[in-house]
């Protein structure tokens, strides 16, 4: 396999140069995120026409890559949320215009696919799988992990087209686009940093002042991990968070003996912090966010149940992703009579519309057949 790789602006400028005159171009990316805050973009892959280029963003500002990124040309990925989410750090902007090979997948029968399951679907091809442990930031790198990283991109192209013909037979190319551009305008980054606290274990079990204390010391490690591009764990450990949480120590002498601080949380400035956040927070009154079935009424958690059932269903019948067909919030926005509910609207309409207007409307229920399957009944009372 040839590939370009490109170490200065001006290569990049040429390789920017020749994409745009075509019509799409396949991307993925290599990032390593354990020991950083930020995801650190590691490599770029590129493929238009028979060229591959592999962009090295240690050597060239990323930025550069923002010409290809606000043109119209269509970017094919495979599983783009993180890669999104990567160049969006990394170049300040991520393409527009997408389409992902593991969506358009979903509509065809597919659950979340990897890249390998793709290609031997479709191509009989059988990837390497290479070394998941690789250090994409080492550099030089060697030619096999250049391989392996050009490999990423070699058939997505042909996926494309593959994918785009039989979505096309299916009547199913604009469900494949509103999908892809939900997709792009779904917000990444980091978390409010209050809401940090909530990804502990523990966090539900709580009360009083320990889940100010939590919430307080948990958006103290956040905001501290972002200002230092470290992993948050990096900054306090879980089970110190919690054993501080706890205890609400009120002198150094009680932080000091809590489980899981070490000596660096007691030096003068870090100290100083943790003592503030664990003063604030012991003052705080903090409500825990709705449980998993607080976000609808009552009367609607049984026709939570059979809608979800029913999708399941219909999407075993459609071949789609479940996934795709509806989410969990999808169900709710439509049980509290959203008027932006995704399942009333576009094609998620014409495949579920209709039946879950019955299903709450008590005109149709639900029933099993022989070979274990949901279907619609007639309700007795209808």
């Amino acid at each position: 396999m040839t590939f370009r790789w490109v170490e200065d602006d001006i290569a990049l400028n040429e390789v920017i140069d020749e994409i745009i005159v075509g019509s799409r171009y396949a991307i993925d990316t290599e990032f390593h995120r354990e020991k950083t805050y930020y995801p650190k973009l590691a490599l770029v892959q590129l493929k238009w026409g028979s060229q591959t280029a592999l962009v090295d963003p240690l050597a060239v500002d990323p930025r550069g890559l923002a010409r290809l990124f606000e043109n119209d040309i269509l970017a094919v990925f495979h599983a783009a949320q993180q890669d999104l989410e990567v160049l969006r750090h990394a170049s300040l902007v991520a393409p527009r215009n997408i389409f992902d090979c593991q969506i358009a997948a979903g509509f065809l029968g597919f659950s979340t696919p990897s890249l390998a399951t793709l290609v031997q679907a479709h191509k009989k091809i059988t990837l390497s799988k290479g070394d998941r442990l690789t250090d994409w930031l080492r550099r030089p790198l060697t030619s096999a992990q250049c391989i392996y990283a050009a490999d990423d991109v070699a058939h997505l192209l042909d996926l494309h087209d593959q994918l785009s013909a039989q979505l096309t037979e299916l009547g199913r190319t604009g469900w494949v686009d509103d999908a892809c551009k939900d997709l792009v305008a779904r917000p990444t980054g980091p978390i409010e940093s209050h809401l940090a606290w909530l990804k502990l274990k523990e966090s539900r079990s709580l009360k009083g002042a320990s889940r100010g204390v939590a919430q307080s010391l948990g958006q103290w490690r956040e905001e501290r991990a972002m200002r230092s591009d470290y992993p948050p764990r990096r900054v306090m450990s879980d089970m110190a968070l919690l054993g501080i949480a706890q205890r609400v120590p009120k002198s150094v002498e009680e932080l000091a003996s809590t489980r899981g601080v070490d000596d660096r949380h007691l030096s003068s400035e870090f100290c100083k912090e943790i003592m503030a956040a664990i003063r604030e927070g012991a003052q705080l009154i903090v409500e825990l966010p709705g449980q998993e079935n607080d976000d609808v009424e009552k009367w609607a958690r049984p026709a939570l149940t059979l809608i979800t059932a029913w999708i399941g269903e219909l999407a075993r019948v459609h071949k789609i992703d479940a996934s795709l067909l509806a989410t969990r919030s999808d169900i709710s926005a439509f049980l509290k009579k959203s008027p932006e509910a995704r399942l009333l609207q576009g094609w998620r309409a014409e495949v579920v519309g209709d039946d879950l207007k019955q299903i709450i409307a008590g005109t149709v229920g639900l029933s099993v057949d022989r070979d274990g399957h949901l279907k619609l009944i007639q309700a007795e009372n209808a």
